[in-house]
């Protein structure tokens, strides 16, 4: 597979802006991305019974299969508005159409950040004006906009034949997606229907941002889009498939090293499990393990807190005779015995940025990997003053 670029670029007939329009103090708080042509679209939002405005609506405009751009704004997350913020993501949408020269159905909206505070859509709505002047070709510029506790804008992208993929996302807190991710909008020029998009879409989710957790907790806000304005023409869809998968992975594991907080990105593996939900459920049982986040924080190779967070999943197979576990490749669990391993051999490999939890089942043929994060101070103070700040 092509290795994904070394600087992210757009697909062609792409491009972004973003600019402070006064919802935060001073950095980027709305974020334009356009198609110069129709794109078709697919998308997928939270599962949380509360979801936010512009989530309403965005069931509502994805149901067309076609878009031509997208509107996003940090710091007002329009959740728990009522009536009221439906009308103004409405008013979010049409101000970005009439500075498009499109239809508002043609415009997905997005908000992030605090949750029931009324939107200041008239700052918007005067924010947006002039912003097709600034559209560049640099995603990153996009990313700065949807930003909220993000410590950097995130982006990357690659070729698929003569096709481009690119990623755009925000999130580091409040995540533990049940459909896609926080705010993560994917554009491509390859030519695919919008039923295609769709299937394509939720094959690649399920492998990556559906298996990444933060911290349990699932947000109001959650959207996942993707946009093909098929300039590129045709690509072969399994070639496709593979490299949208691949770079959801990607951005899942970048999401989950910028947690509230965090110090390490942790993947946990599980293998040789019943079937694809157990291995699934026992994955994330492991890495949302308080326990076992801050074993890893504190490079403590306290093995034990492995095996009870396995052994919690009552209602998965779980055969302690024929459990194995690994820290980094380091073997530290067989049988379900705890091995008379190096503990500062292994002490030291926790302390790696990167920390790979591989648990063998011995009970059937599914596998799965969730990712994530430890837990630190950090998240604590980020969020005791997340709403006053």
């Amino acid at each position: 597979m092509t290795a994904f670029h070394p600087t992210a670029r757009f697909p062609r007939g792409f491009r972004c802006a973003s600019r402070n329009v006064g919802l935060k103090p001073e950095a980027k708080d709305l974020t334009l991305f356009v198609s110069e042509v129709d794109a078709a679209a697919a998308a997928v939002f939270t599962r949380n019974h509360f979801p936010g405005a512009p989530i309403l609506l965005g069931r509502e405009t994805i149901r067309g299969g076609v878009l031509r751009a997208i509107i996003a704004n940090s710091k007002v997350s329009n959740v728990a508005t009522g009536a009221r913020g439906v009308e103004h993501a409405r008013r979010m949408a049409a101000a970005a159409a009439a500075e498009l020269g499109t239809t508002a159905d043609q415009v997905l909206v997005s908000s992030t950040g605090v949750i029931g505070v009324p939107l200041p859509v008239e700052k918007i709505e005067a924010g947006v004006r002039g912003m097709a002047s600034d559209l560049q070709d640099d995603p990153l510029v996009g990313a700065e906009g949807i930003m909220t506790t993000d410590t950097h804008p995130k982006a990357l992208s690659i070729s698929v034949g003569a096709a481009t993929i690119t990623w755009v996302a925000k999130g580091s807190g409040m995540i533990e997606p049940n459909m896609a991710t926080m705010l993560a909008y994917i554009f491509t020029d390859a030519a695919i229907a919008a039923p295609t998009l769709d299937a394509m879409l939720r094959t690649a989710i399920a492998r990556s941002f559906n298996m990444l957790s933060v911290d349990t907790d699932t947000s109001t806000s959650d959207t996942c889009a993707i946009l093909a304005n098929g300039l590129a023409g045709p690509v072969d869809e399994r070639a496709f498939v593979e490299a949208l998968t691949a770079g959801c992975i990607r951005m899942t594991e970048i999401l989950g090293r910028d947690g509230e907080g965090a110090e390490h990105l942790v993947r946990v593996q599980v293998r040789g499990a019943r079937d694809d939900r157990e291995a699934r459920f026992i994955a994330k049982a492991v890495l949302n393990s308080p326990l076992v986040k801050t074993m890893v924080h504190g490079a403590d190779p306290n093995v034990g807190r492995l095996l009870m967070a396995v052994g919690k999943c009552f209602d998965c197979t779980v055969h302690p005779a024929s459990t194995d576990a690994w820290i980094n490749g380091h073997q530290v669990v067989r049988g379900g015995e705890r091995l008379p391993f190096d503990e500062a051999t292994v002490r030291q490999a926790l302390a790696a940025e990167v920390v790979d939890l591989e648990i063998a089942l011995g009970v059937g043929p599914a596998e799965a990997t969730a990712y994530g994060c430890d837990l630190t101070k950090g998240y604590i103070e980020e969020n005791a003053s997340y709403y006053s700040s």
